[in-house]
């Protein structure tokens, strides 16, 4: 039998795909699949900034209406005016006010260190719902200017008291912590300023 080079070709062609076949169940048998997991939660920059986007924050809102009187004293008849304020106070916290490095994650904790909680809004009286409710006499815009004012102490004095400050910490401190919560962070410490 005459030896033909068309069979060297198909032998060589044979030994190749043998040793790529070996090759190639070899690195199949060696390879490993490893699931790792991160247990540590980052906190984007992009978070953060979202975080601080949203300004002002509410923590409680307190309705007053105030009744705030004046009298004066006339030769022949007194004076009154009589005007009831209402207003709504609103405390919270401006997120614009926190601090660099206001959250410090680490691994699944995290602190986060807010501003103080103070008035968020200082027009708080509702011009449009006060009411005379009793007046008589002549009054001129500074007499009624200086009800205003005195109904805006009065307002303050009752609805800004360590009480309300503390009762608005606790539900942003309740706000905060749900927030942080749905970040996936199980150990979190918030402090105010």
């Amino acid at each position: 039998m005459k030896w033909n080079p068309r069979y060297s070709f198909y032998a060589l062609t044979a030994v190749i795909a043998m040793i790529l076949l070996v090759w190639l169940v070899r690195a199949a048998t060696q390879t490993k699949v490893a699931i790792e997991v991160d247990d540590r939660i980052n906190v984007t920059p992009e978070q953060i900034e979202s975080i601080k986007a949203i300004g002002e924050w509410e923590f409680l809102s307190i309705s007053d209406e105030e009744l705030i009187d004046t009298v004066r004293k006339g030769f022949f008849s007194d004076d009154h005016l009589v005007r009831i304020y209402y207003g709504t106070v609103r405390l919270g916290i401006n997120m614009h006010q926190v601090k660099p490095g206001w959250l410090k994650p680490s691994g699944d904790s995290i602190e986060v260190t807010l501003p103080k909680v103070g008035l968020l809004d200082r027009d708080f009286i509702d011009e449009a719902r006060t009411k005379s409710f009793h007046e008589s006499g002549r009054w001129n815009p500074t007499d009624r200017e200086s009800l205003y004012r005195r109904a805006y102490q009065k307002m303050l004095q009752r609805c800004l008291t360590p009480e309300n400050i503390r009762n608005a910490q606790q539900n942003g401190e309740q706000q905060f912590r749900q927030m942080m919560k749905t970040m996936g962070f199980e150990h979190i410490l918030i402090k105010w300023e």
